[in-house]
């Protein structure tokens, strides 16, 4: 699996965490002990370096924005 792949999975965790705590007020980090919790920490920390190194890799993986060659 590449760094890409993983950092995208670890985006859309963190998207759709986003998107129950927006919308019902509950925290996926419940699921692991609450955001005290050692586990819940580390997915949060992994989540957010991801959000970082897509950052600073997005254009160089993503078709969309690689720039285009002139024909």
């Amino acid at each position: 699996m590449s760094i890409h792949t993983i950092t995208f999975i670890l985006l859309v965790i963190g998207g759709l965490n986003w998107l129950v705590l927006g919308l019902f007020g509950w925290d996926l980090g419940v699921l692991f002990g609450g955001q005290m919790e050692l586990i819940s920490r580390v997915i949060y920390v992994l989540v957010g370096v991801a959000a970082v190194y897509e950052i600073f890799s997005h254009k160089n993986n993503c078709r969309a924005c690689a720039p285009t060659q002139a024909m």
